[in-house]
């Protein structure tokens, strides 16, 4: 039996693009995997459980929180749910602003919290944020970037405060990844739109739900336990270079 084996991960957006890969990664590394959404995954597994919830609904939000918490020693977090609600600056409503704040920050917060007494009782445990490229800046992002890079400066502070449990806290940023309902919304599938961002990227292409996944999976993994308050940039070069959506 592997140390995977006893190990429980929640990983939120799972039902979908980048968060059905994440879980399939973590099911295939032996783990017991809860996916946290409005929607089940897209795919059944004998260790997966899909839990539904809104996390844009702080009561609904703890409520499930503390149901996992009672049903399951979770020892790994995954905090990939997340929308977009983009406009330019003129545009912004501050309710979106409030929305994606509650998802992109009440939602990890409210979880770290829950699952806090098991991680530190099993004396480890991961916590890996789903941040941006965004974060950097990006025209018509003003909510989604501003929360976005929140993540990263929840993600240090953590790690800071949790390390010395035997806790990491990291963050990955993925930039333009295809096969995912947040970038087809946003980029016609096969247009010259999404050619000429796959050509603007220095790797040449855009990236893939697997190419986030293995990253996390890289951080989630027990035995990686030197690594923590870092973002780790999956977005095939973009974020040392310029990027037009």
């Amino acid at each position: 039996m592997s140390l995977s084996d006893n190990r429980t991960a929640v990983v939120t957006g799972g039902s979908t693009g980048i968060g059905a890969s994440i879980c399939q990664h973590l099911l295939d590394s032996g783990m017991q995997v809860v996916n946290l959404s409005r929607r089940p995954a897209n795919f059944d597994h004998p260790r997966l459980t899909n839990v539904s919830v809104d996390l844009a609904d702080r009561a609904a939000t703890a409520t499930a929180a503390a149901q996992l918490a009672a049903d399951h020693e979770v020892t790994v977090l995954v905090h990939n749910a997340g929308l977009i609600r983009a406009a330019l600056i003129e545009s912004v409503e501050l309710d979106d602003l409030s929305y994606l704040t509650e998802v992109h920050l009440g939602a990890v917060i409210a979880l770290t919290q829950a699952f806090l007494p098991a991680m530190k009782a099993a004396g480890h445990g991961r916590i890996v944020n789903v941040t941006s490229r965004a974060a950097l800046g990006l025209q018509t992002r003003s909510s989604y970037s501003a929360t976005k890079a929140g993540m990263i400066g929840l993600t240090r502070t953590l790690s800071l405060e949790l390390a010395q449990h035997g806790i990491t806290v990291n963050a990955v940023a993925p930039g333009p990844i295809a096969d995912t309902e947040m970038f087809e919304a946003a980029v016609a599938k096969a247009s010259e739109q999404e050619a000429r961002i796959a050509a603007s990227i220095p790797m040449q292409r855009l990236g893939q739900p697997a190419d986030v996944a293995r990253a996390i999976s890289f951080l989630c993994d027990q035995q990686n336990s030197f690594i923590t308050g870092q973002t780790l940039f999956v977005c095939g070069g973009a974020s040392v270079g310029s990027l037009t959506i």
